[in-house]
Protein backbone atom coordinates (compact mmCIF):
# COMPACT_ATOMS: atom_id res chain seq x y z
CA UNK A 1 0.00 0.00 0.00
CA UNK A 2 1.28 3.30 -0.76
CA UNK A 3 1.65 5.78 1.68
CA UNK A 4 0.64 9.37 1.34
CA UNK A 5 2.08 12.63 1.96
CA UNK A 6 -0.64 14.15 3.57
CA UNK A 7 -0.70 15.64 7.17
CA UNK A 8 -3.88 15.03 8.96
CA UNK A 9 -3.56 15.68 12.99
CA UNK A 10 -6.12 13.85 15.05
CA UNK A 11 -5.37 14.62 18.31
CA UNK A 12 -6.77 17.61 19.28
CA UNK A 13 -7.76 16.06 22.66
CA UNK A 14 -3.77 16.52 23.33
CA UNK A 15 -3.27 20.01 22.28
CA UNK A 16 -4.55 21.94 19.65
CA UNK A 17 -2.59 24.14 17.04
CA UNK A 18 -3.03 27.91 18.21
CA UNK A 19 -5.46 30.06 15.94
CA UNK A 20 -3.46 32.82 14.15
CA UNK A 21 -5.68 35.53 15.49
CA UNK A 22 -5.27 34.36 18.95
CA UNK A 23 -1.15 34.18 18.22
CA UNK A 24 -1.63 38.10 16.39
CA UNK A 25 -3.46 38.93 19.86
CA UNK A 26 -0.03 37.36 22.07
CA UNK A 27 2.27 38.95 19.71
CA UNK A 28 3.13 41.91 21.03
CA UNK A 29 3.37 40.67 24.73
CA UNK A 30 6.58 39.28 24.14
CA UNK A 31 8.84 42.36 23.29
CA UNK A 32 6.61 46.03 22.80
CA UNK A 33 4.57 45.25 25.75
CA UNK A 34 7.29 43.51 28.30
CA UNK A 35 6.91 44.82 31.21
CA UNK A 36 6.18 42.95 34.87
CA UNK A 37 2.41 43.45 35.82
CA UNK A 38 2.98 44.20 39.40
CA UNK A 39 5.47 47.33 39.23
CA UNK A 40 3.91 50.35 38.92
CA UNK A 41 5.33 52.09 35.98
CA UNK A 42 3.59 52.88 33.16
CA UNK A 43 4.76 50.03 31.09
CA UNK A 44 4.31 47.42 33.99
CA UNK A 45 0.35 49.38 33.95
CA UNK A 46 0.38 47.78 30.32
CA UNK A 47 0.55 44.52 30.92
CA UNK A 48 -1.59 44.64 34.06
CA UNK A 49 -3.84 46.30 31.83
CA UNK A 50 -3.78 43.70 29.29
CA UNK A 51 -4.58 40.97 32.06
CA UNK A 52 -7.42 42.50 33.56
CA UNK A 53 -8.69 42.96 30.09
CA UNK A 54 -8.39 39.53 29.69
CA UNK A 55 -10.23 38.41 33.00
CA UNK A 56 -12.82 40.07 31.85
CA UNK A 57 -13.40 38.73 28.72
CA UNK A 58 -13.14 35.17 30.51
CA UNK A 59 -15.69 36.57 33.51
CA UNK A 60 -18.20 37.23 30.38
CA UNK A 61 -18.22 33.54 29.08
CA UNK A 62 -18.21 31.99 32.83
CA UNK A 63 -20.89 34.42 33.47
CA UNK A 64 -19.17 35.52 36.80
CA UNK A 65 -17.49 38.18 38.53
CA UNK A 66 -13.73 38.83 37.42
CA UNK A 67 -12.47 38.34 41.03
CA UNK A 68 -13.45 34.73 41.00
CA UNK A 69 -11.08 33.58 37.69
CA UNK A 70 -7.71 32.63 38.96
CA UNK A 71 -4.75 32.23 36.06
CA UNK A 72 -2.97 29.22 36.33
CA UNK A 73 0.11 27.28 34.05
CA UNK A 74 -2.53 25.36 33.03
CA UNK A 75 -5.35 22.33 33.60
CA UNK A 76 -3.17 20.48 35.57
CA UNK A 77 -2.46 23.30 38.15
CA UNK A 78 -5.89 24.31 38.43
CA UNK A 79 -7.20 20.62 39.14
CA UNK A 80 -4.37 21.05 42.04
CA UNK A 81 -5.21 24.27 43.36
CA UNK A 82 -8.73 23.53 43.62
CA UNK A 83 -8.16 19.62 45.13
CA UNK A 84 -4.92 20.55 47.66
CA UNK A 85 -5.95 24.33 48.32
CA UNK A 86 -9.77 23.28 49.33
CA UNK A 87 -8.15 20.01 51.91
CA UNK A 88 -5.25 22.27 53.14
CA UNK A 89 -8.51 24.54 54.45
CA UNK A 90 -10.51 21.42 55.44
CA UNK A 91 -7.69 19.65 57.38
CA UNK A 92 -9.54 16.39 56.98
CA UNK A 93 -12.95 14.96 55.27
CA UNK A 94 -14.22 12.74 52.64
CA UNK A 95 -14.43 13.78 48.61
CA UNK A 96 -16.10 12.16 45.68
CA UNK A 97 -14.55 11.77 42.32
CA UNK A 98 -14.91 9.34 39.97
CA UNK A 99 -12.43 6.53 38.34
CA UNK A 100 -12.41 8.16 34.68
CA UNK A 101 -10.88 11.36 36.16
CA UNK A 102 -7.96 13.01 34.65
CA UNK A 103 -4.44 12.21 36.80
CA UNK A 104 -4.77 15.80 37.86
CA UNK A 105 -7.29 15.18 39.53
CA UNK A 106 -6.84 11.20 40.98
CA UNK A 107 -3.17 11.30 41.81
CA UNK A 108 -4.59 14.82 44.20
CA UNK A 109 -7.15 12.54 45.78
CA UNK A 110 -4.75 9.30 46.12
CA UNK A 111 -1.98 12.00 48.17
CA UNK A 112 -4.85 12.94 50.12
CA UNK A 113 -6.03 9.27 50.88
CA UNK A 114 -2.21 8.80 52.35
CA UNK A 115 -2.59 12.08 54.23
CA UNK A 116 -5.98 11.32 56.35
CA UNK A 117 -8.67 12.12 53.66
CA UNK A 118 -11.19 9.79 52.57
CA UNK A 119 -12.17 9.19 48.79
CA UNK A 120 -15.01 7.42 46.99
CA UNK A 121 -14.14 6.66 43.31
CA UNK A 122 -17.22 6.25 41.00
CA UNK A 123 -17.27 3.62 38.73
CA UNK A 124 -18.90 4.79 35.41
CA UNK A 125 -21.67 2.61 33.47
CA UNK A 126 -20.89 0.91 30.77
CA UNK A 127 -21.63 3.87 28.47
CA UNK A 128 -19.10 5.93 30.61
CA UNK A 129 -21.30 7.99 32.06
CA UNK A 130 -21.62 8.72 35.65
CA UNK A 131 -24.76 8.16 37.59
CA UNK A 132 -26.07 10.51 40.02
CA UNK A 133 -27.58 8.47 42.45
CA UNK A 134 -24.12 6.65 42.54
CA UNK A 135 -22.47 9.48 43.85
CA UNK A 136 -25.57 10.75 46.17
CA UNK A 137 -24.78 7.11 47.44
CA UNK A 138 -21.51 7.42 48.52
CA UNK A 139 -22.45 10.89 50.45
CA UNK A 140 -21.13 10.98 53.90
CA UNK A 141 -21.76 13.69 57.33
CA UNK A 142 -18.15 14.98 56.27
CA UNK A 143 -18.08 14.97 52.33
CA UNK A 144 -17.03 18.44 51.31
CA UNK A 145 -15.87 18.14 47.64
CA UNK A 146 -17.24 16.22 44.40
CA UNK A 147 -15.16 16.53 41.60
CA UNK A 148 -16.38 14.92 38.25
CA UNK A 149 -15.15 15.98 34.91
CA UNK A 150 -17.44 17.67 32.54
CA UNK A 151 -16.05 15.62 29.19
CA UNK A 152 -13.71 12.97 29.55
CA UNK A 153 -10.48 13.41 27.41
CA UNK A 154 -9.93 9.64 26.75
CA UNK A 155 -13.48 8.40 25.54
CA UNK A 156 -15.21 12.20 25.39
CA UNK A 157 -18.00 11.33 27.08
CA UNK A 158 -20.07 14.08 28.46
CA UNK A 159 -20.85 14.01 32.19
CA UNK A 160 -24.21 15.47 33.72
CA UNK A 161 -22.49 17.86 35.60
CA UNK A 162 -25.80 20.40 36.00
CA UNK A 163 -27.46 17.25 37.27
CA UNK A 164 -24.85 16.06 39.62
CA UNK A 165 -24.78 19.50 41.04
CA UNK A 166 -28.35 20.02 41.71
CA UNK A 167 -28.95 16.47 43.10
CA UNK A 168 -25.66 16.88 45.70
CA UNK A 169 -26.58 20.45 46.73
CA UNK A 170 -30.42 18.95 47.46
CA UNK A 171 -28.81 16.37 49.45
CA UNK A 172 -26.05 18.82 51.26
CA UNK A 173 -25.75 22.60 50.06
CA UNK A 174 -22.27 22.87 51.95
CA UNK A 175 -20.50 20.30 49.47
CA UNK A 176 -18.90 21.58 46.88
CA UNK A 177 -18.88 21.19 43.11
CA UNK A 178 -15.65 21.04 41.30
CA UNK A 179 -15.63 20.29 37.64
CA UNK A 180 -12.41 19.84 35.00
CA UNK A 181 -14.08 21.42 31.48
CA UNK A 182 -10.44 20.92 29.87
CA UNK A 183 -12.09 19.35 27.07
CA UNK A 184 -15.47 21.20 27.20
CA UNK A 185 -14.31 24.66 27.28
CA UNK A 186 -14.36 25.33 23.53
CA UNK A 187 -17.35 22.81 22.77
CA UNK A 188 -20.10 23.42 25.66
CA UNK A 189 -22.23 26.50 27.47
CA UNK A 190 -19.73 26.88 30.45
CA UNK A 191 -21.29 29.54 32.42
CA UNK A 192 -20.88 28.32 35.92
CA UNK A 193 -24.03 29.46 37.51
CA UNK A 194 -25.86 27.42 35.14
CA UNK A 195 -23.78 24.63 35.92
CA UNK A 196 -24.32 25.07 39.41
CA UNK A 197 -20.22 24.47 40.20
CA UNK A 198 -18.40 26.16 42.27
CA UNK A 199 -15.06 25.76 40.79
CA UNK A 200 -13.98 25.01 37.49
CA UNK A 201 -11.02 24.22 35.48
CA UNK A 202 -10.07 25.23 32.30
CA UNK A 203 -6.92 24.89 29.42
CA UNK A 204 -6.22 26.94 26.94
CA UNK A 205 -4.15 24.29 24.46
CA UNK A 206 -7.54 22.90 24.54
CA UNK A 207 -9.19 25.69 22.67
CA UNK A 208 -6.46 26.55 19.69
CA UNK A 209 -4.85 29.04 23.01
CA UNK A 210 -1.87 28.70 23.89
CA UNK A 211 0.30 25.84 26.26
CA UNK A 212 0.76 26.38 29.57
CA UNK A 213 -1.66 28.43 31.08
CA UNK A 214 -5.04 27.89 32.23
CA UNK A 215 -7.58 29.00 35.06
CA UNK A 216 -9.17 28.35 37.80
CA UNK A 217 -13.01 29.43 38.58
CA UNK A 218 -13.30 30.18 42.32
CA UNK A 219 -16.91 31.55 43.48
CA UNK A 220 -17.14 33.98 45.59
CA UNK A 221 -16.88 33.08 49.87
CA UNK A 222 -15.07 29.40 48.48
CA UNK A 223 -11.72 29.85 50.61
CA UNK A 224 -8.64 27.65 49.25
CA UNK A 225 -5.26 27.65 50.34
CA UNK A 226 -2.50 28.54 47.94
CA UNK A 227 -0.27 25.21 46.96
CA UNK A 228 2.91 27.96 46.26
CA UNK A 229 4.09 30.40 47.99
CA UNK A 230 5.39 33.42 47.10
CA UNK A 231 4.30 37.26 45.98
CA UNK A 232 0.36 38.14 46.03
CA UNK A 233 -0.73 37.62 42.07
CA UNK A 234 -4.01 36.27 41.55
CA UNK A 235 -5.07 37.12 44.72
CA UNK A 236 -2.38 35.10 46.60
CA UNK A 237 -3.87 32.00 45.16
CA UNK A 238 -1.09 32.12 42.53
CA UNK A 239 2.16 33.32 43.37
CA UNK A 240 4.73 34.69 40.14
CA UNK A 241 5.08 37.45 37.62
CA UNK A 242 2.60 36.15 35.37
CA UNK A 243 2.25 35.10 31.85
CA UNK A 244 0.88 37.94 30.15
CA UNK A 245 0.92 36.44 26.20
CA UNK A 246 -0.50 33.21 27.18
CA UNK A 247 -3.40 34.81 29.68
CA UNK A 248 -3.72 37.47 26.87
CA UNK A 249 -3.91 34.31 24.55
CA UNK A 250 -6.48 32.00 26.41
CA UNK A 251 -9.09 35.03 26.84
CA UNK A 252 -9.15 34.95 23.07
CA UNK A 253 -8.52 31.30 22.43
CA UNK A 254 -11.84 30.89 24.58
CA UNK A 255 -14.21 33.88 23.35
CA UNK A 256 -13.50 32.84 19.87
CA UNK A 257 -14.18 29.22 20.45
CA UNK A 258 -17.70 29.97 22.47
CA UNK A 259 -18.36 32.28 19.51
CA UNK A 260 -18.08 29.91 16.68
CA UNK A 261 -18.98 26.45 19.00
CA UNK A 262 -22.36 26.01 17.61
CA UNK A 263 -21.74 25.59 14.09
CA UNK A 264 -18.44 23.79 14.63
CA UNK A 265 -19.91 21.51 16.61
CA UNK A 266 -22.38 20.38 14.06
CA UNK A 267 -19.97 19.89 11.44
CA UNK A 268 -17.73 18.34 13.47
CA UNK A 269 -21.09 15.65 14.92
CA UNK A 270 -21.48 14.78 11.30
CA UNK A 271 -17.67 14.18 10.50
CA UNK A 272 -17.22 11.94 13.77
CA UNK A 273 -20.38 10.12 12.92
CA UNK A 274 -18.66 9.25 9.58
CA UNK A 275 -15.51 8.03 11.11
CA UNK A 276 -17.38 5.94 13.53
CA UNK A 277 -19.45 4.69 11.23
CA UNK A 278 -17.07 3.73 8.31
CA UNK A 279 -14.49 1.77 11.42
CA UNK A 280 -17.34 -0.16 12.79
CA UNK A 281 -18.69 -1.00 9.27
CA UNK A 282 -15.47 -1.90 7.76
CA UNK A 283 -13.35 -3.69 10.41
CA UNK A 284 -14.48 -6.34 12.20
CA UNK A 285 -13.62 -7.18 15.89
CA UNK A 286 -13.67 -3.28 16.64
CA UNK A 287 -15.80 -1.48 18.89
CA UNK A 288 -16.62 2.01 20.00
CA UNK A 289 -15.82 2.76 23.18
CA UNK A 290 -18.12 5.26 25.64
CA UNK A 291 -21.41 6.36 24.44
CA UNK A 292 -22.07 7.07 20.83
CA UNK A 293 -24.63 10.31 21.52
CA UNK A 294 -23.22 11.58 24.79
CA UNK A 295 -19.73 12.39 23.43
CA UNK A 296 -17.66 15.75 22.51
CA UNK A 297 -18.32 16.10 19.13
CA UNK A 298 -15.03 15.59 17.94
CA UNK A 299 -14.12 12.27 19.80
CA UNK A 300 -14.03 9.21 18.76
CA UNK A 301 -12.05 5.90 20.38
CA UNK A 302 -12.21 2.76 19.09
CA UNK A 303 -10.37 -0.67 20.26
CA UNK A 304 -9.63 -3.56 18.00
CA UNK A 305 -9.50 -7.30 18.86
CA UNK A 306 -5.73 -8.73 18.51
CA UNK A 307 -3.80 -5.68 17.92
CA UNK A 308 -1.39 -3.05 19.96
CA UNK A 309 -3.10 0.49 19.78
CA UNK A 310 1.04 1.84 19.73
CA UNK A 311 1.49 -0.46 16.32
CA UNK A 312 -1.63 0.84 15.04
CA UNK A 313 -0.68 4.59 16.00
CA UNK A 314 2.97 4.22 14.26
CA UNK A 315 1.47 2.52 10.95
CA UNK A 316 -0.96 5.35 11.40
CA UNK A 317 2.09 8.04 11.66
CA UNK A 318 3.88 6.80 8.05
CA UNK A 319 0.37 7.80 6.57
CA UNK A 320 0.82 11.23 7.86
CA UNK A 321 -2.30 10.53 10.31
CA UNK A 322 -1.40 11.63 13.49
CA UNK A 323 -3.63 10.20 16.52
CA UNK A 324 -3.20 8.90 20.39
CA UNK A 325 -3.53 5.65 21.70
CA UNK A 326 -5.46 7.61 25.07
CA UNK A 327 -4.36 10.66 27.37
CA UNK A 328 -1.38 12.36 26.19
CA UNK A 329 0.02 12.60 29.40
CA UNK A 330 0.32 8.87 30.03
CA UNK A 331 1.33 8.37 26.88
CA UNK A 332 4.94 7.14 27.93
CA UNK A 333 3.52 4.36 30.39
CA UNK A 334 2.95 0.92 29.08
CA UNK A 335 -0.04 0.33 31.55
CA UNK A 336 -3.48 0.14 29.93
CA UNK A 337 -5.74 2.88 29.87
CA UNK A 338 -7.49 3.47 33.34
CA UNK A 339 -10.51 5.02 31.55
CA UNK A 340 -11.31 2.01 29.07
CA UNK A 341 -10.66 -0.31 32.32
CA UNK A 342 -13.42 1.10 34.67
CA UNK A 343 -15.85 0.50 31.83
CA UNK A 344 -15.14 -3.06 32.94
CA UNK A 345 -13.40 -4.02 29.78
CA UNK A 346 -10.42 -6.16 29.55
CA UNK A 347 -6.76 -5.15 29.65
CA UNK A 348 -6.61 -6.21 25.42
CA UNK A 349 -9.05 -4.01 24.87
CA UNK A 350 -7.54 -1.23 26.97
CA UNK A 351 -3.81 -1.68 25.04
CA UNK A 352 -5.98 -2.06 21.40
CA UNK A 353 -7.47 1.43 21.88
CA UNK A 354 -6.95 4.18 19.05
CA UNK A 355 -8.34 7.86 19.98
CA UNK A 356 -9.03 9.86 17.39
CA UNK A 357 -9.93 13.26 18.10
CA UNK A 358 -10.93 16.09 15.33
CA UNK A 359 -10.12 19.51 14.95
CA UNK A 360 -11.16 23.40 13.05
CA UNK A 361 -8.53 21.75 10.68
CA UNK A 362 -10.45 18.16 9.82
CA UNK A 363 -12.26 17.72 6.61
CA UNK A 364 -14.19 14.88 5.20
CA UNK A 365 -11.31 13.99 2.82
CA UNK A 366 -9.69 12.88 5.70
CA UNK A 367 -12.09 10.89 7.52
CA UNK A 368 -12.25 9.39 3.84
CA UNK A 369 -8.82 8.37 3.99
CA UNK A 370 -8.67 6.82 7.45
CA UNK A 371 -11.64 4.79 6.41
CA UNK A 372 -9.98 3.88 3.34
CA UNK A 373 -6.37 2.66 5.06
CA UNK A 374 -7.05 1.63 8.39
CA UNK A 375 -9.00 -1.48 7.66
CA UNK A 376 -5.76 -2.93 5.95
CA UNK A 377 -3.53 -1.28 8.58
CA UNK A 378 -5.63 -3.55 11.44
CA UNK A 379 -5.81 -6.66 8.85
CA UNK A 380 -1.85 -6.33 8.51
CA UNK A 381 -1.17 -6.08 11.99
CA UNK A 382 -3.28 -8.97 12.99
CA UNK A 383 -1.49 -11.00 11.05
CA UNK A 384 2.03 -10.75 12.88
CA UNK A 385 0.54 -9.94 15.86
CA UNK A 386 1.39 -12.25 19.00
CA UNK A 387 -1.85 -11.32 20.79
CA UNK A 388 -4.40 -14.82 20.11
Amino acid sequence: MQKNKRKIYLDNAATTAMDKGVFDKMKPYFGEIYGNPSSFHSVGKRAKDAIEEAREKVARVLNCKTSEIIFTGGGTESDNLAILGLAKIKGRGHIITSKIEHHAVLYPCEYLEKNGFEVSYIRPEKDGIISVDNILRVIKPDTFLVSIMYANNEIGTIQPIKEIARAVKKKNKNILIHTDACQAGGVFDINVDDLGVDLMTLNGSKLYGPKGVGVLYKRTGIKIEPITYGGGQEGGMRPGTENVAGIVGFSEGLELAQKNKEKENKRLIALRNKLIDGILKNISGSELNGSKELRLPNNVNISFSKVEGEAVILYLDSFGVYAATGSACTSKSLAPSHVIKALGKSDEVAHSSIRFTLGKDTKEADIKFIIKILPKIIEDLRKISVIR
